[in-house]
């Protein structure tokens, strides 16, 4: 994909931040879509994630330096106030005179060193594990986000049966007042009713301010400043969803952790190569070049001194045999076996487990539609039931008790039927996560 269709897909996000971040009174509407890219975009989990993308392609450009030429340059100034000798029967010859400098270049190229050639392929395959990495990175995100915005979903929807709740019991509690003027009821009843209503009263402060704390968690989760003001789209909880068709298994294999296992299994197998390679020999060429000066006085670099100047120059190769190392490299290998041997129990222990999320998903899918199938009808029965308890304490034929024990009970209904929907949507996102589908959300 070029830059410029980058580019392009990035303009809704960009604008949406944009949006987002206006003044505090320009509450812009988010829904579910728009949470999950923005969050994708503007996580930290995630933007680290691709920061350890670009790591892991330079640490391998760093690996690959080592099977490349190595040059290297030097020079020097010496002065040396004591000359050697050399003896030579019975005459003795200066050894160097009392200025030299030198400048000279080495080469090193390496020409078979397993460990090397090993390291190379761990650092390619160490890639692939950073852009797995980032997969899961964002999937987890992406799940992490959508039930953040569900919960904040469910509380508001709890808010407002709390606020009509307040409606009615402060249509009730203008009853009783009027009819203590007249008369007709007892300072109990008033009192009763107004404990109700500050009870009541004060769950919707307590809900408010878990509804901003989730808000908040949300806005944390998507990576996006706490003070963004934003608003959540009512109406996003299905109020009759269905049970989709379920497969008997799922291929476990194609999932992000099952292929980020198969990758650190493949990293742990050149590490144990890499350590066998300590047994192979290495052999490497080098070179080097130097042009040395020598002066009896500081006149090395006039045009007109004294200086002897010469070159010297030298090819050649080492050859270098490991025999003995006590054993280290037995134990080191024996070492990367155990890793092997765990990271397969690993693989066996995260393949079961997904299979038991898929199920134990399956399970809570039919659960939340029985229960909300079930709340549905109790809510309706549990309204029709107030209605008529409300309308025989009109006509004196209930008593508050009743009333109150029957708004009560309404309450309940709606609040685990909310509970419900909740139990619903978290047991679906983790169904169309187990089908590795966790991204379709994005869409």
């Amino acid at each position: 994909m070029n830059t410029i269709t980058k580019g392009i897909r990035l303009i809704p996000l960009l604008m949406l931040g944009l949006l987002l971040s206006n003044a505090a009174n320009a509450q812009q509407t988010l829904n579910l879509k728009d949470a999950l890219n923005y969050a994708i975009q503007n996580s930290v989990n995630v933007r680290k994630a691709k920061l350890d993308i670009d790591g892991g392609r330079y640490k391998t450009e760093e690996i690959r330096a080592q099977a490349l030429p190595n040059i290297s340059g030097n020079a020097g100034l010496n002065y040396n106030p004591v000359i050697g000798q050399l003896v030579v029967g019975d005459q003795s010859f200066q050894l160097g005179r009392s200025w030299d400098a030198n400048a000279g270049i080495q080469l090193n190229q390496q020409i078979f060193n397993q460990q090397v050639f090993t390291g190379l392929k761990a650092a390619r395959t160490s890639e692939s594990y950073y852009n797995m990495t980032a997969n899961l990175t964002e999937e987890q995100i992406i799940e992490q986000v959508a039930n953040n915005y569900y919960q904040v979903l469910v509380n508001r929807q709890q808010l407002n049966v709390i606020d009509t709740n307040i409606k009615n019991v402060k249509v009730i509690e203008n009853i009783i007042n009027d009819q203590y003027k007249n008369g007709l009821a007892r300072k109990i009843d008033v009192d009763r009713i107004k404990v109700n209503l500050t009870n009541l009263q004060t769950n919707r402060e307590q809900t408010m301010n878990a509804i901003t704390q989730l808000e908040n968690q949300l806005k944390f989760s998507m990576g996006m400043p706490i003070e963004t003001p934003i608003s959540l789209p009512v109406n996003q909880l299905d109020n009759n969803p269905s049970l989709p068709v379920f497969a008997d298994s799922i291929n476990v294999e194609t999932r992000t952790e099952m292929r980020l296992l198969g990758i650190q299994k493949e990293l742990l197998t050149l590490q144990r190569k890499a350590y066998v390679a300590e047994y192979y020999p290495t052999m490497a060429l080098k070179a080097n070049y130097s042009y040395t000066g020598q002066s009896d006085k500081f006149d090395l670099f006039k045009s007109n001194s004294s200086a002897f100047w010469y070159d010297a120059s030298a090819i050649g190769v080492t050859l270098r045999v490991p025999i003995f190392s006590g054993f280290a490299i037995r134990s080191k290998v024996r070492q990367a076996d155990v890793d092997l041997k765990k990271a397969e129990e690993d693989r066996r222990q995260t393949r079961n487990s997904l299979n038991m999320a898929y199920e134990n998903a399956k399970i809570q899918l039919k659960n939340s539609l029985n229960t909300i199938n079930s709340q549905r009808q109790n809510v309706t029965l549990a309204q029709e039931i107030y209605n008529s308890t409300q309308n025989n304490y009109n006509n004196g034929l209930a008593a508050l008790t009743d009333l109150l024990d029957t708004e009560n009970a309404l309450t309940e209904a709606q609040n685990s039927y909310t509970q419900a929907l909740l139990n619903y949507k978290i047991a679906e996102i983790q169904l169309i996560k187990s089908n590795g589908n966790i991204k379709s959300l994005l869409q």
